[in-house]
């Protein structure tokens, strides 16, 4: 989050990143002009998202209800814009996965733990179709990491209720040497330097998540714009929004290097290019490195 970062309106269609249906989906993210989900942003604020939820409410309910789980309708939504205090939290914050993410077919519980109690729902669209990564399996069970308010925060879906695949790519974000590494395969493809959060707005550390991508055709301090599965742990709100960090490219290069953001993660524009050709639901690793 910079001194000029965004604030999203609502009410844009999502990129359709990703097939559904059940097949393989192509990895395909977003690039500026082409396939990208176009949003109005107001500037002076920075990359915080205001606006409503941008779940189904007609989305079917889970087929497998049974007595005494809660309504669907009853349960929050995990967006961005929200805050699951009964979420469980990342136990492993630093590690990578497999590469699985995962995606809801329809408006979903998600538990506290298998066959547990169900404290939320997330739905088949977020900024973008939503991919979540996966952290642990269990019995017919997939833990994910979640969009929402606090940062580590997780769930288990059962594995009838969403769509599996795999990405290749992982983004390892390295707040003490103030760099950004993108790898596939566990190959470096690049490394390039970042400004992060000044001292009182730090960028978050721990395990997120690609949650998104769009452009703002009225501006152009970046060309595309990557909201993250994390929050400021400073501001509760910035600019009329959740305070959503995400990753963007500057104009001028003298922030490269330096802590001079709210929050946001500012890349090179080359890196930018590469960062979005990568998935939606990549794990993003941010350490103190």
């Amino acid at each position: 989050m910079t001194n000029d970062e965004f604030e999203s309106s609502n009410g844009a269609s999502a990129p359709a990143a990703n097939n559904t249906s059940g097949r393989s989906w192509k990895f395909i993210l977003i690039s500026a002009g082409a396939g990208v989900l176009v949003v109005a942003l107001v500037l002076g604020g920075v990359m915080w998202f205001s606006g409503g939820t941008s779940g189904d409410p007609q989305a079917a309910p889970q087929a497998a209800e049974t007595a005494g789980e809660v309504d669907l309708a009853a349960l929050t939504e995990s967006t961005t814009h929200t805050k699951l205090d009964d979420a469980p939290r990342d136990s492993a914050p630093q590690e990578t996965t497999d590469g699985t993410v995962v995606h809801p077919q329809q408006m979903t519980k998600i538990y506290d733990a298998p066959d547990g109690t169900a404290f939320a729902k997330i739905g088949p669209k977020q900024l973008g179709d939503t991919w979540l990564p996966v952290i642990d399996t269990q019995d017919g069970w997939s833990q994910v990491l979640l969009p929402s308010k606090p940062n580590g925060a997780t769930g288990w879906v059962s594995d009838d209720a969403v769509v599996r695949d795999t990405t290749p790519y992982l983004i390892r974000v390295h707040l003490g040497s103030r760099t950004i590494e993108l790898r596939k395969d566990g190959e470096q493809l690049g490394s390039w330097p970042i400004g992060i959060g000044k001292e009182d707005t730090p960028t978050p550390t721990g395990r997120t998540f690609l949650l998104g991508s769009f452009v703002d055709p009225n501006q152009d301090f970046s060309p595309v714009i990557l909201p993250l599965g994390s929050h400021s742990e400073t501001l509760d709100t910035f600019g009329g929004g959740p305070g959503t960090v995400a990753i963007h490219t500057w104009p001028t290069s003298d922030v490269f290097g330096t802590r001079s953001s709210h929050g946001c993660i500012q890349v090179p524009k080359d890196a930018l290019n590469r960062l979005t050709e990568v998935p939606l639901g990549t794990l993003v690793l941010v350490d103190q490195h």
